[in-house]
């Protein structure tokens, strides 16, 4: 057993010290050293950033945050206890893939692991490998498996290895639109291209045709080289209207992997996740048993370590086909945490020290579903115009709040600077309730609560989702958002004060004030300030009661009031 002390002091006053040795492990297995994390370095910027921060907090582990230039100002650098700058004359995103300063700033600083978050580094096998060469643990697979996962040819001869369902596609990246030609002659239409060395939607592109199919090949290559540095692609049979469900599983470094069960992330836009529920509603038993089991038996394959994803498609009559395993923590893992009360990011700092998820208290028969939780990834675009990304200051920020909410969130807040350099994502809202209606209603309630001004968000856009009777009653699948223009029916922003400005007429040319000292002494007189302007200026008609001489009411207090009252030389 380990033993526990409270580290008190500051923001350590909830943190716990671990203070012992080694975990039991079972007779079967290699026994390993537990080896406590003291410092942990989170290799990301935003939101996850600070989830992880969190995390270590509660923990009593210090925590170090890396920066670009352009991210000086941001949230996640102030969240922590120490901050280093990184990419110096870098672009902003090529800051945070420069590994070598990466590994300097954590060697220099004592850093015991270092966690990739998501996206980034997050899945590059280069970087585990780089983190292990240079004694500092990577919270999350070993190389060898991130590598082999990230390989999305090799992922599939794995799942085949291991007797789980795949789609029908090419074994190995296709080299040329010939190769193509000859699958969809093959299969038939419609297929799709994928990346072979990248997930998040880049490089996908679905072909109905011959006529598409060169332009597509195209698009998909140059965008997977893009995102990715590697244009690699791999064809497969496209799978019309599946559901998208993924299993959340963890592991440790004992052979032992479960799953904390399913989560339906159908509701996309161009392949990029928008709306995740867990758990999936309206899944047969049966087939919620298949794909937990399949996910755990593939991840035994490869001697899965923490965290991971396996992601399915599944068909009309109810066929699972794998498509991908992620391995690192996805953005969504909070709906996972709100049904089955797992700190995930927890798991996987105890797992990386050398813990057995039984040492956790992590036993499959133990993690059961409580409720169902939804998220909303609410981004700064405009869905108005096909999601272009808005960018500028936030001038009014307000969020919703309540019981079953949780907001995850880095720059929401006012006067933060939405960048045009990184992601759109502005705030999670992650709504719980007993059910899938409640917390649809509870989710529902907290949009209508938030008032954003500055930059345009997708609010809109997502209240539509919410309302919608497909989505109430649990039926939706990858094709929803297409099938639904409706959604894109938006309501106007209910902006009162600055509708009621624009009633009241222009501003007035008012005479500028005596240019004297302003006398901040009190003024003998128990009147409110003046909100009249002396000088009459169109607007709308005065009330009957008012006398016909009288100047229109503005909103500003006149600054000559009680507060600024102005005197002549003394």
């Amino acid at each position: 057993m380990l033993k526990f002390r409270t580290v008190r002091g500051g923001l350590r006053l909830l943190g716990i010290r671990r203070t012992s040795t080694a975990p039991a492990a079972s007779p079967n297995v290699r026994r390993l050293e537990y080896k406590p994390i003291k410092k942990v370095m989170v290799a990301n910027r935003g939101e996850i950033a600070i989830r992880v921060f969190r995390a270590c907090t509660e923990l009593g582990i210090r925590t170090v945050a890396v920066y670009s230039e352009q991210d000086t100002g941001q949230m996640h650098r102030q969240k922590a206890d120490e901050a280093y700058l990184i990419g110096r004359g870098l672009a902003p995103v090529q800051a945070y893939l420069h590994i070598p300063d990466i590994i300097k700033v954590a060697k220099e600083n004592n850093v015991d692991a270092v966690h990739p978050g998501y996206g980034f580094l997050s899945e590059r096998a280069d970087f585990a490998q780089a983190c292990q060469d240079a004694g500092v643990r990577f919270i999350g697979p070993s190389p060898e498996v991130v590598r082999k996962m990230g390989d999305k040819v090799e992922a599939r001869a794995i799942a085949i290895a291991a007797g789980v369902p795949v789609v029908p596609g090419t074994d190995a990246p296709i080299t040329s639109l010939h190769e193509a030609h000859e699958f969809s002659n093959t299969y038939g239409f419609p297929i799709i291209f994928k990346a072979a060395y990248g997930g998040g939607g880049r490089g996908m592109r679905v072909v109905h045709s011959y006529e598409e199919l060169e332009e597509n090949y195209t698009r998909a290559y140059s965008e997977a080289l893009a995102a990715f540095g590697n244009g690699a692609l791999f064809v497969e049979k496209f799978i019309e209207k599946p559901r998208h469900i993924e299993v959340q599983i963890l592991g440790d470094q004992y052979g032992n992997v479960l799953h904390l069960y399913e989560r339906d992330c159908s509701i996309q836009r161009r392949h990029q996740k928008v709306v995740e529920i867990a758990p999936a509603a309206h899944l047969d038993p049966q087939l919620r048993t298949r794909l937990t089991s399949d996910s755990v038996k593939l991840a035994k394959q490869v001697g899965y370590e923490n965290a991971g994803t396996v992601e399915f498609l599944v068909d009309k009559h109810g066929k699972h086909y794998f498509i991908e395993v992620n391995s690192r923590l996805q953005v969504e893992h909070t709906v996972t945490e709100e049904i089955t009360d797992v700190d995930l990011v927890h798991a996987q700092i105890h797992v990386a020290e050398g813990r057995s998820l039984p040492d956790l208290g992590l036993r499959q028969e133990n993690i059961r579903i409580n409720g169902c939780a939804i998220q909303c990834r609410v981004t700064t675009e405009d869905p108005a115009r096909s999601f272009q990304p808005d960018t500028g200051r936030i001038e009014v920020f307000r969020s919703g709040e309540g019981m079953g909410i949780r907001l995850d969130n880095a720059s929401a807040f006012q006067g933060a600077v939405i960048s045009p350099h990184y992601d759109s994502l502005l705030v999670k809202v992650i709504a719980h309730g007993k059910d899938h209606p409640t917390a649809a209603t509870k989710m529902s309630r907290a949009l209508a609560e938030f008032r954003v001004r500055g930059v345009k968000t997708n609010i809109p856009f997502l209240q539509n989702v919410l309302n919608n009777q497909q989505f109430l009653a649990g039926t939706v699948d990858t094709q929803f958002i297409d099938e639904n223009p409706e959604l894109f029916q938006l309501r106007p922003a209910q902006n009162r004060a600055q509708k009621l400005l624009h009633y009241l007429g222009p501003a007035p040319d008012c005479p500028p004030l005596p240019s004297q000292a302003p006398c901040f002494c009190p003024t003998p007189t128990r009147e409110l300030p003046s909100t009249r302007c002396p000088c009459p200026q169109p607007g709308p008609a005065p009330s009957s009661s008012a006398s016909p001489s009288s100047p229109p009411t503005l909103l500003a207090p006149d600054l000559r009031g009680p507060l600024f009252h102005p005197r002549g030389p003394q």
